[in-house]
């Protein structure tokens, strides 16, 4: 039984695509250090956890205030 699974490491394009950004976004916010968003750097090829994007948007998630009246 074969089973298909979302690869863990995505490449610039595939991330910027699953934050909906483009790919030069991703480079900028890495070379400006604007965000504390990890990324993984072997060589010249820049990967990017998924778990690490699914972090960083839980983290920007904002949530309504719940009023108690």
């Amino acid at each position: 039984m074969t089973t298909t699974r979302e690869p863990e490491l995505l490449n610039e394009h595939q991330a910027a695509d699953y934050l909906g950004l483009r790919p030069a976004t991703l480079t900028a916010w890495r070379c400006m250090r604007r965000y504390q968003l990890p990324f993984l750097k072997v060589g010249r090829l820049v990967r990017y956890r998924r778990s690490d994007l699914d972090a960083f948007l839980e983290a920007r998630t904002v949530r309504p205030v719940q009023i108690d009246d």
